[in-house]
């Protein structure tokens, strides 16, 4: 469980009217697996979820991340990072009985989104990441909505594969990006920076 730090299992449980469903909301550095039939839910910037299943098995989760990898130096096996959050999410979804021969993924997200980290392509850098991890390690990518300039809100239907993914086309406020620049402010000090609904599967 997250205990008041930035990452680890997403505990955030609620029950979302509209789809009249239990639901579980994760913000950045967190993951959630279930074999549970909710609906997980998380706002992207430039941020990456990736969205695993057991095609069989119903086993699914998700994960949400905000760097590739961390610098030379940092704790590195936080969850915040892409490399370990494939891994936990990998292996928790192994706890529950998901064999990985079944596994496919889905994945959403990596905006250009704050203004000052457009250089270092933060966004583009996260979806280049979890398209190469999911290749390396013989996942195969069901569905995919990389990149572009818009944040995502993502629900994600663990027991059937369903996603759907809203494009925020107009931010009335700051939160999601006053959220990933305050959350990256607190991580990265020591690190160097070098349509309105779409239904997938």
């Amino acid at each position: 469980m997250s205990n008041g730090h930035p990452g680890g299992f997403a505990s955030n449980r609620y029950f979302d009217r509209g789809l009249d469903m239990d639901a579980v909301k994760l913000l950045p550095g967190e993951y959630h697996v279930t074999a549970e039939d909710i609906v997980q839910v998380t706002v992207l910037g430039s941020c990456v979820s990736a969205c695993i299943r057991d095609r069989d098995r119903g086993i699914g989760g998700m994960n949400h991340f905000m760097l590739p990898d961390g610098a030379e130096g940092t704790i590195g096996n936080s969850s915040r990072y892409g490399v370990n959050a494939m891994e936990v999410l990998i292996n928790e979804l192994g706890k529950l009985g998901a064999r990985r021969e079944n596994l496919e993924a889905k994945v959403f997200g990596g905006g250009s989104v704050l203004r000052g980290f457009t250089v270092s392509n933060v966004g583009q850098r996260n979806a280049e990441f979890v398209v190469e991890f999911l290749r390396t390690e013989r996942i195969p990518i069901a569905a995919r909505d990389l990149e572009d300039i818009h944040p995502r809100k993502v629900y994600y239907f663990p027991r059937t594969g369903r996603v759907r993914v809203k494009k925020l086309m107009t931010l009335h406020n700051r939160t999601i990006l006053d959220r990933e620049l305050g959350y990256r402010q607190q991580l990265g000090r020591e690190e160097l920076w070098g349509g309105e609904i779409e239904l997938f599967g």
